[in-house]
């Protein structure tokens, strides 16, 4: 059962002369060192709750966040609610008008165990370890995980199409997206939210880090207070779902960058890649993605003298040691994973989780800039994954490698602040949740 709840959200005040755009920031793990050092110039940017600056960042937070509450930057909500939350996009190359809909609620933080929120990829340690301490010191949730639900009555979109007609906010973001927030009161149709998503199972999106983050702070306030209720704060976590049946979840490849590996030989990798994959050099390397895009197994690889594409021969397949069912074993990235970055640049895979010779990157063009200019070693370029796939991995109980998904469009951090602090995060006596 996966239990969600209403929240009293934290907002920026609205004063004269306010613009929520201001306070706006991308999420901590995709927002670039020069949009960080921008936002950073604005005291009241949310960058400073969820990407702190300096030494003792968590700490730093918290004692920001205590004088904006004091000082009434931010005001708690006083009815829970259930957020709506839209972005209006395009894509590249398409005409097409997308609108991402969905809604900002608190869900259970439950155990992978529980099988209740299935997680589909891998997280990175040191991640998970600095979220864990920011929530620690503030007790607040600064933007919520994504998480997937699975409804083909279309039931809840009823409701939210009829919240976003009276939006608290609407700006444009650093992705060009249209956002627009809103917000639902009524008693009546929150139960009919948490009716709806009561029976289901959740696919965490993005923010694995983030959720692993709740997890981890969860069991160490249970171990402290063995007379947990399991209605604490702590318990719960902030989230953003959507419809997996919606045909706007678009979901985006995300690249590798390979560098730093010693005696590193771009003659060496071309010959190691013949062994198990059809090589063919491409003369323009900017049409590589077009050139895989639907081909199974097959990837670009971006050298500083060379550019190829590479399709791994059907019968290699049978050669891979890792013990994983064969829905895993046939994913392009586990492929990617275990043919080139163990068999050929020689990083096992026990060890790529922490690797700092593999780095993440969605723009394609960066992959070939920074390859060409000598600030990579080699870029590795990936198709998107499917929404199918995913469920597949899933229902399988195993985890794809780190970074597999770039959920597009990201949603925006500042909207809203959920606390878990106790006398905060309780509702009211006279609502009903």
């Amino acid at each position: 059962m996966a239990e969600i709840k209403p929240i009293r959200a934290w907002r920026y005040a609205s004063t004269p002369g306010f613009n929520i755009e201001d306070v706006t920031a991308p999420l901590f793990d995709v927002v670039s060192d020069k949009q960080r050092e921008k936002l950073y110039e604005n005291p009241l940017n949310s960058i400073h709750l969820s990407v702190p600056q300096g030494s003792h960042p968590a700490e730093k937070a918290e004692q920001l966040l205590y004088r904006w509450k004091t000082n009434g930057t931010i005001q708690q909500d006083v009815i829970p609610g259930i957020y709506v939350y839209y972005q209006y996009f395009k894509l590249a190359g398409s005409s097409k008008d997308f609108c991402r809909k969905g809604f900002v609620s608190h869900i259970r933080a439950y155990d992978w165990k529980e099988n209740v929120i299935l997680r589909h990829e891998n997280t990175i340690p040191k991640a998970v370890n600095d979220r864990v301490k920011l929530l620690e010191k503030t007790e607040l949730h600064v933007s919520p995980t994504h998480g997937l639900y699975t409804d083909p009555t279309f039931e809840l979109e009823a409701y939210m199409d009829e919240a976003i007609q009276m939006p608290i906010y609407e700006t444009e973001d650093y992705q060009g997206v249209r956002d627009v927030l809103a917000v639902i009161h009524d008693a009546k149709i929150i139960q009919r939210f948490i009716d709806v998503i009561a029976p289901l199972k959740i696919i965490l999106a993005d923010g694995h880090h983030r959720y692993e983050s709740s997890l981890e702070l969860k069991h160490r306030l249970e171990k402290a207070n063995p007379h947990s209720t399991g209605k604490e704060g702590y318990h719960f976590h902030l989230m953003y779902l959507t419809n997996t049946e919606a045909g706007d979840l678009r979901i985006l490849p995300t690249h590798r960058l390979i560098n730093g590996l010693k005696n590193f030989s771009e003659t060496e990798v071309i010959s190691k890649l013949s062994q198990d994959f059809e090589v063919k050099t491409i003369e323009n390397p900017d049409s590589l993605n077009e050139i895989i895009m639907g081909k199974k197994w097959a990837f670009g690889i971006i050298l500083k003298n060379h550019a190829l594409k590479i399709r791994l021969k059907p019968e290699a397949i049978h050669q891979m040691t890792w013990h994983f069912p064969d829905e895993i074993k046939n994913l392009d990235l586990t492929v990617l994973h275990y043919f080139i970055i163990e068999r050929i640049l020689g990083i096992p895979g026990k060890e790529q989780r922490g690797s700092e010779a593999i780095s993440f990157e969605r723009n394609f063009s960066v992959c070939l800039a920074k390859v060409n200019q000598g600030e990579q070693q080699m870029a590795i370029i990936t198709q998107e994954v499917s929404i199918e796939e995913i469920k597949q991995v899933c229902a399988s109980g195993y985890t794809m490698p780190q970074k597999s998904t770039y959920f597009y469009p990201k949603v925006i951090s500042g909207f809203l602040f959920s606390s878990i602090n106790e006398d905060e995060f309780q509702t009211p006596p006279y609502s009903r949740f």
